[in-house]
């Protein structure tokens, strides 16, 4: 497993009312959000980036706004299709 450091001022951490490890936590969480939207990762490197279930992560990336589901068009209108 490789890991990244990143400095972070005491001011930062003060101004987020975080702990060191509450920060570093959802600093890898958004960072995997976002390299899943930007289609990067797939959802489940995207979870196990930031330590998480799979339907954890896609549930909170959801809570964000990230779209977790992309069909194309004609996969859309199946899932609307009224049977």
């Amino acid at each position: 497993m490789s890991s990244i450091t990143i400095e972070v001022a005491e001011s930062v951490l003060l101004a987020t009312g975080q702990s060191r490890e509450e920060f570093a936590r959802d600093a890898r969480f958004l960072l995997a959000t976002k390299l899943f939207e930007l289609g990067r990762l797939s959802s489940g490197k995207a979870a196990q980036l930031c330590d998480m279930a799979h339907p954890d992560f896609l549930f909170a990336a959801g809570r964000l706004g990230v779209p977790v589901v992309q069909l194309a068009g004609e996969e859309l209108d199946r899932e609307f299709q009224n049977d």
